[in-house]
């Protein structure tokens, strides 16, 4: 492999530019010498050497810059990270693993270069330019490139972290480099316009954030608080959750960053935001430095207990399980894994072989507290007695093998690209040449299974299938706590089955029970959301359905109308059917009413019984006996027909109630209209030359009901043809019942049969007026006129009380009003003649009635 000669003047002044910050001066020899210095790592030589940059010290310590002399050399401090020791052996593993088959590069031997980069863009850029180029090659006087094809790798595997996996895919990728990370998981790197040669066996964030956005709704969690880490992982990764977390309707109180390198004042601030909110649930997308630091600064005052959703980079990091104020902690990590012989691997480790590793003897010293070079600073010199299985620390700690089974699968994806390039079915030409190029290009169409089950391929983004374990921290019986894994998601399965839980008992906020994290208690059905201005929409008040509406599920933003003929409830969460009402047979109103009906008709039929008994008497044959039997029928048909107006209306009982009302009044004031013209006809006939009753005799007088009562019948035929009175629903007067009604169909027609009535009643009025002071002792006229003042009260008053009255009351006004008009008409004309038969029998003879006493005036 070889870079470009073309490059070469760049990539030297990129390298100048970087390192003169970190000491050294701007000449070729003096870079060559410290960048030598600063090679420590884990190595092993090869026919191809894969390269790896690791974490392995947590942070950089660099000097203030004075800027009267050269900058001081960057270094790592702090103490070393036994964890990301283990997970850099990982790949050591993995390639001696390859290099003893025979079935993968066969005859070819893979090296490795290990470097530690301390979790710093600066050291990781430097370890970047060490593997891709060489020390020596960047900086040779001359114009060949053939120490760097020696040098270069053909693939690295790195950086821990986020922030400098970015700066590396962006130098490796000029070079075409491929770069597969085992632990950066920014969604950011899955651009490959900015990053064509980033590959990863770590699934992305937006897969992540995705899950955990459905976790926290999984639960009923819609308040929560956010804190992460102002990194790249920590920016990009809270906000494809708090993305994802708005689609699945979760809002968040406060949303807080940190950085370990920060001033102090800032993670007070972010402890103090999570102690005083109201939220009891924390999503913390934190890196692992990040989280310790958090807690050990709540630690001082702790809050109320709350539950914590962690990301992968924490949630299964054991040492935090220390924390009791994360128990019930629940999160994805990745699958827990198993790598048959790692551990011995990892424990056949003797002080010789410490020695030739800076960072092994590292962590030799660190570990049993000797030194191996000697006595130095006060330490014992290592005698041979140490006992490394004996050691319970992270590095020996092997069952929690999730970050280090991604190394194991991003070397064995290397491993089969290189395979991919260099072999046929049956052998390898370790002499052969080829360009980083031809690396990544096959990389994108790997697709295997490891030797411990797990499928390793790559999509178009150069992301694995996201799959994840839901785990949670639960107490054991002894009073630990212990990743417990409940669920998993796993993003190749169809759109909505991704995420399961499969396990039932889950710990959460410390308990067996799940706490209540939201902004405002659930709106119950019959209520509606009403979001309180200036809050996020998770903040409402409950509202209660307006009139005719309901909701019938939780958490309502809107209710339902009820259909027209249905209404709510009391509770307002269902509408039930709008009860009807009219004037029922059963109701108290109908049975008054239908007992004066049929004791009105009862007595007209009484009278007339005792008419006919009496009906030679002179006082029944005074005034046209036969009129008055006509009128005293036309009377119970009055007082029967308001019985059509009682029980439910149809379209037959509408019809027949106001025709019959009409033509039955028709004909009883017909009736008196024809006695009122007998009277008056009966006393012009007395007069000198008179002959009025020869044209109003018996049959002119039939004659004359038969023709009123003929105008009466057409008007109604004429109604009922053009637009006939129907049942109808009346759904204005009440919003809560429905009124069962007759509507008029035509009102021009209803009102011309009252116009009609009225015409014939004001008729009558007039004429029995005009005859109440005729001489008679038994005057008929002044009678007819109290009737028809009766009748014609009832009817004017009835107008308005019809028109105001609601619902079945409309009804019962206008059976009272027929009712009181026909007891009117009945008391003044018979009431007096029956009196006089039954109680004055001496007062029933013609003498009497003829007599020349006058009757009282009005």
């Amino acid at each position: 492999m070889q870079l470009c000669s073309s490059l070469k003047p760049f990539v030297s002044m990129l390298w100048i530019t970087v390192f003169s910050s970190a000491g050294c001066k701007a000449d070729p020899v003096s870079c060559r010498l410290w960048a030598q210095s600063q090679l420590s790592g884990l190595s092993m030589t090869g026919d191809f050497v894969i390269g790896g940059i690791f974490s392995i010290h947590s942070y950089m310590r660099s000097e203030q810059n004075s800027y009267t002399r050269p900058p001081p050399h960057p270094q790592c401090s702090g103490s070393m990270d036994f964890r990301e020791l283990r997970i850099a052996r990982a790949m050591e593993f993995t390639t001696h693993e390859i290099n003893n088959r025979t079935d993968l590069l066969p005859g070819i031997t893979l090296g490795y270069q290990i470097r530690d980069s301390c979790a710093a863009v600066p050291m990781s850029i430097k370890a970047a330019f060490q593997l891709a180029n060489g020390v020596e090659s960047v900086f040779n006087d001359t114009d060949s490139c053939s120490k760097s094809a020696s040098a270069a790798v053909p693939a690295v595997i790195g950086e821990s972290g986020s922030t400098p996996s970015v700066s590396m895919a962006r130098l490796l990728g000029l070079f075409g480099i491929p770069q597969v990370s085992h632990y950066a998981t920014c969604a950011c790197l899955s651009d490959k316009l900015q990053y064509p040669a980033f590959f990863r066996t770590i699934p992305s964030d937006h897969h992540q954030a995705a899950a955990m956005a459905k976790l926290v709704k999984h639960f009923g969690w819609t308040w929560i608080g956010a804190v992460r880490s102002d990194t790249d992982y920590g920016n990009f990764g809270m906000a494809s959750f708090l993305k994802a977390a708005q689609e699945e309707g979760i809002c968040v109180e406060y949303s807080e960053s940190y950085y370990r390198t920060q001033p102090r004042s800032k993670l007070e601030r972010v402890a103090n935001v999570i102690r005083r909110s109201t939220a009891r649930v924390i999503v913390a997308f934190l890196n692992a430095g990040e989280m310790r630091l958090l807690l050990e600064e709540l630690t001082r005052q702790p809050p109320p207990p709350m539950q914590w959703i962690g990301s992968e980079a924490w949630v299964t990091h054991p040492e935090f399980l220390k924390y009791n104020m994360c128990a019930g902690a629940i999160g994805f990590g990745v699958p827990r894994s198993v790598i048959p012989g790692f551990r011995e691997f990892l424990l056949d480790l003797s002080p010789a072989q410490a020695l030739e590793s800076p960072l092994l003897t590292e962590f030799w010293e660190s570990s049993f507290s000797c030194s191996l070079k000697g006595s130095s600073g006060g330490s014992r010199k290592c005698d041979g007695s140490e006992d490394i299985r004996a050691l319970q620390n992270p590095y020996t700690d092997t069952s929690q093998l999730r970050i280090t089974n991604m190394v194991y699968k991003a070397t064995y994806a290397i491993a089969h690209a290189i395979h991919g390039v260099i072999c046929n079915d049956t052998q390898c030409d370790k002499s052969a040449t080829f360009t980083p190029w031809q690396i990544l290009n096959q990389l994108k169409r790997v697709n295997f299974t490891t030797r411990n089950g797990y499928q390793v391929s790559f999509d178009s983004n150069g992301d694995p299938v996201a799959l994840y374990e839901l785990i949670n921290w639960q107490f054991e019986k002894d009073g630990s706590i212990d990743f417990v894994t409940i669920g998993r998601f796993d993003s190749s399965k169809p759109r909505g089955q991704e995420f399961s839980i499969s396990r039932a008992i889950i710990w959460l906020g410390g308990q067996m029970e799940v706490p209540v994290s939201v902004c405002s208690e659930s709106c119950p059905p019959g209520t509606r959301k009403a979001v309180q201005k200036g809050k996020p929409v998770c903040c409402y008040d409950c509202a209660p359905c307006a009139e005719g509406e309901i909701s019938n599920k939780t958490d309502s933003l809107d209710c339902i109308q009820c259909p027209d003929d249905f209404w709510p409830n009391s509770h307002r969460d269902s509408c039930l059917p709008k009860p009807v009402e009219f004037l029922s047979w059963d109701d108290t109103l109908s049975v008054i009413l239908t007992v004066f009906s049929i004791t009105g008709a009862f007595i007209a039929v009484c009278v007339a019984a005792i008419f006919y008994k009496n009906r030679i008497s002179p006082i029944v044959r005074a005034n046209n006996s036969e009129l008055s039997f006509l009128l005293l029928f036309s009377l119970t048909l009055c007082f029967l027909c308001s019985l059509t107006f009682i029980g439910r209306p149809s379209e037959w009982s509408c019809m027949l109630r106001h025709t019959a009302f009409g033509i039955t009044f028709v004909l009883c004031i017909s009736c008196v209209l024809g006695k009122t013209m007998v009277v008056l006809m009966a006393f012009r006939a007395t007069l000198p030359g008179s002959n009025a009753m020869k044209w109003f005799g018996p049959p002119q007088q039939r004659l004359s009901v038969l023709t009123f009562t003929l105008i009466q019948v057409l008007i109604c035929v004429l109604w009922l043809t053009i637009s006939p009175p129907f049942p109808f629903k009346n759904l204005r007067h009440y919003k809560e019942r429905i009124i069962l009604e007759c509507a008029l169909g035509s009102a021009i027609g209803f009102w011309a049969v009252l116009g009609y009535i009225g015409f014939l009643a004001l008729l009558c009025f007039i004429l029995a007026f005009l005859a109440r002071k005729l001489p008679d002792n038994f005057n008929e006229a002044k009678f007819i006129t109290f009737s028809m003042l009766i009748f014609s009260a009832v009817w004017v008053t009835f107008i308005p009380a019809y028109v105001s009255s609601p619902g079945k009351f409309t009804v019962a006004v206008e059976i009272f009003a027929i009712l009181a008009s026909s007891f009117g008409l009945f008391t003044c004309i018979f009431a007096p003649k029956c009196f006089i038969i039954m109680f004055r029998p001496e007062q029933n003879t013609k003498k009497h009635l003829m007599g020349k006493v006058p009757s009282n005036s009005f």
